[in-house]
């Protein structure tokens, strides 16, 4: 038996050449390139109103920077998803580090959410961030 599967899109996808059993729920997040550029907007704009006091002034600028560049990668036509990663990292590095995240709650959490969660496999490393 030959199996060609094209592209391929949601939150679980299972291909079996025969039976198969699941037990329990499977889930997924599928995130749209839609939803991660709203996500960079708004990560954007909650960084502009967050207490970020506790980093330092080149901190708050590299923070602030890495936001723009990756909103403006997800913005474009075919963004690079380890690019934004990077940038991510950072700035959830710093924020987590300086106690910004915990004071901001779903401010900054949400929005890192979903682009980590658009970043598939690539994001399991912001996401251990937030934990």
């Amino acid at each position: 038996m030959v199996f060609n599967i094209g592209s391929q899109t949601g939150g679980v996808v299972n291909n079996v050449a025969g039976d198969q059993y699941v037990s329990g729920t499977q889930t997924g997040v599928a995130v749209s390139l839609a939803d991660a550029r709203s996500a960079a907007e708004a990560l954007r704009a909650a960084l502009a109103l967050v207490d970020l006091s506790a980093l330092t002034a080149p901190q708050r600028e590299h923070v602030r920077s890495d936001a723009d560049a990756l909103a403006i990668e997800v913005a474009g036509p075919d963004p690079s998803r380890e690019s934004v990663r990077d940038r991510l990292s950072r700035v959830t590095s710093v924020l987590r580090d300086a106690g910004a995240l915990a004071g901001a709650a779903a401010g900054l959490v949400a929005p890192i959410t979903a682009l980590a969660q658009w970043l598939g496999p690539l994001g399991a490393s912001v996401l251990t961030l937030l934990a």
